[in-house]
């Protein structure tokens, strides 16, 4: 049996997050659904995901610091990240650490179909 690849969804709305989950659990990956960034923090040093969805406005710590961390650590090199956030100045501003930025509100099909691309990759 094929093990799915990891897609970590670090989103504090709780709607949202189970849209994302949901659409890339559609898309082939095993999720996990975390909502602040110190249990992001604490999961990115425990496992390699192939894709992070991830927003920039979350409690603890800020998705532009865990953006930076993860562009920071080897182990991290080849993770997909998708900017997931509302805050279109901010995002621009990570345009070049970031693989993909997605303003919301954002379809379900935009997002797995965007994420099934990096799946083989």
């Amino acid at each position: 049996m094929e093990t799915k690849p990891l897609a970590l969804i670090i989103e504090d709305d709780v709607d949202q997050n189970l849209i994302f989950t949901t659409a890339l659990e559609q898309a082939g990956y095993k999720t996990e659904s975390i909502q602040d960034g110190l249990t992001a923090q604490q999961r990115l040093t425990e496992t390699v995901p192939k894709v992070v969805v991830l927003d920039l406005h979350i409690p603890e710590i800020a998705g532009k610091t865990l953006l930076r961390q993860i562009r920071n650590d080897q182990r991290l090199t080849n993770v997909r990240v998708l900017l997931a956030t509302a805050d279109a100045a901010l995002a621009d501003s990570l345009r070049a650490e970031a693989d993909i930025i997605l303003l919301k509100p954002i379809s379900f099909s935009q997002l797995s179909v965007l994420a099934s691309r990096f799946i083989s990759v």
